[in-house]
């Protein structure tokens, strides 16, 4: 590098944005993922013992996975090389290919090959990396904010180890703004600004997570408020909602407000009531709230509350949850309000909550109680012998592939769990078993009276 290159890398440097200039320098100065890089962790251990293999860092944007990368560029002593899968090609991925070769070759040095959107990778593209990534030639860091089980090669995958990256802690976002709006060297310290608790704490709230969001709206906020009568710039919940554009909701994650919320979106969709159900799904997710946390609450209201009376219910929450994971926000708000609605409007029943309550109930006060011997197992050694199986009757060898036998231990004879509601496919339900035992009732009757 010389004196003109290193002037302007200087200068890009101290121009570049406030994300840029706040990003982590080493393990120790990032903030949240202590699930996968705190001391005691497998990745921490391997950047730091420089003995990495082939990984994928998956999660939401903002969470620190370029970051990690860029931690790993400066601690490894191997060859570091980033390319963007937006922009780049397989003209590109081959000269990285045949200079890690030659480092290879002649040094016996290591290359790391940093993609970033690796998901944008066409299946060639992915497929012409498989053999360097297999034989070693490059080690690959992948990030993506797509599922990668979805978006990347099976075969690319299994030779990689996936990490992910979760929305970064409130309280760390908040140390991330603080650092930003004090610090001299790196962050904004310079321009004398304070910032005050109730806009760190909405930044941090309204944020969901994504540093990057934060920071951009902290350095909005200092370059274009004005100065007060003091002399600084006073970052004011006003100023923080100006900068991210959105008002402040009242939805503290750990209070009241949110289990209110929550509450009153479960209650919503369990009373029928469609409107009051998105509404409410609108508040959590313009306050930040995670896709996954909500997906969660609507398929446990889908068996809860809706259970067999539309079984189809269910299907539609795990679907919605699933691709509200794969698509993210924006758009995962009409996923979830798809299955909101859906859930709300279908008919209700809680027969197979109330079973297992009541199930789980017996089960605590009588234990163990013997299961008959005829649906005991037979096929281990010296079963027959002690009777287990003896009398079992094959239910598809009865009409209707229905027979009436014990199945519930001898103490349990005649105990019901499970009884349908009068709504929906329960209806189905309770009219097909009433028939299946009218009908095998009528068929033993000659048998009684002979």
């Amino acid at each position: 590098m010389d004196l003109f290159d290193y002037m302007r890398s200087s200068r890009m440097e101290k121009e570049a944005p406030l994300a840029a200039r706040m990003r982590p320098r080493t393990l120790d100065e990032v903030v949240g993922q202590e699930h996968i890089i705190g001391k005691d962790k497998l990745l921490y251990r391997a950047i730091q013992a420089d003995k990495l293999s082939s990984i994928i860092f998956y999660g939401p944007p903002g969470t620190g996975k370029t970051t990690l990368a860029r931690v790993i560029a400066g601690t490894t002593s191997a060859e570091f090389t980033q390319i963007n899968a937006t922009v780049a090609g397989k003209k590109d991925m081959e000269e990285v290919v045949a200079k890690a070769k030659e480092l290879q070759g002649m040094y016996g040095k290591r290359t790391i090959l940093f993609i970033d959107e690796i998901h944008r990778f066409n299946k060639g593209q992915q497929d012409y990396l498989l053999p360097f990534v297999e034989d070693g030639t490059v080690i690959l860091i992948g990030a993506t904010t797509e599922n990668p089980y979805f978006e990347v090669n099976g075969a690319l995958l299994s030779r990689s180890v996936i990490f992910e990256l979760r929305p970064i802690p409130r309280e760390g976002i908040r140390e991330l703004l603080r650092k930003a709006v004090y610090d001299a060297e790196r962050g904004m310290g310079s321009y004398n600004a304070v910032i005050d608790e109730e806009a760190l704490a909405f930044l941090a709230d309204i944020s969901g997570g994504d540093a990057r969001q934060a920071l951009n709206a902290i350095e909005l906020g200092v370059m274009t408020t004005q100065r007060g009568e003091d002399g600084r710039i006073h970052i004011t919940l006003k100023v923080a909602q100006e900068c991210i554009q959105k008002r402040a909701v009242r939805y503290d994650k750990n209070g009241d407000s949110h289990y209110d919320t929550v509450s009153a979106f479960i209650k919503s969709m369990r009373g029928s009531d469609l409107d009051a159900a998105v509404y409410y799904l609108a508040r959590m997710l313009y306050a930040g709230e995670q896709v996954a946390f909500v997906a969660r609450r609507i398929m446990i209201c889908a068996s809860e509350d809706v259970g067999n009376a539309d079984p189809n219910a269910l299907v539609v929450a795990v679907s919605a949850s699933l691709a509200a994971e794969r698509v993210g926000m924006p758009e995962a708000q009409i996923i979830l309000s798809q299955a909101a609605v859906y859930v709300a409007s279908a008919p209700k029943s809680n027969s197979s909550c109330v079973a297992i309550d009541e199930a789980m109930a017996e089960v605590e006060r009588s234990g163990n109680l013997p299961i008959p011997a005829h649906l005991q197992d037979a096929h281990y050694k010296g079963a027959a012998k002690l009777g287990r199986g003896s009398g079992y009757q094959y239910a598809h060898d009865f009409p209707n592939h229905y027979v009436e036998q014990q199945y519930l231990p001898y103490e349990l004879s005649g105990r019901e769990f499970y009884r349908p509601s009068g709504n929906g496919y329960e209806v189905k339900i309770a009219e097909h078993m009433k028939r299946l035992r009218r009908e095998a009732k009528k068929a033993s009757e000659p048998e009684q009276h002979s």
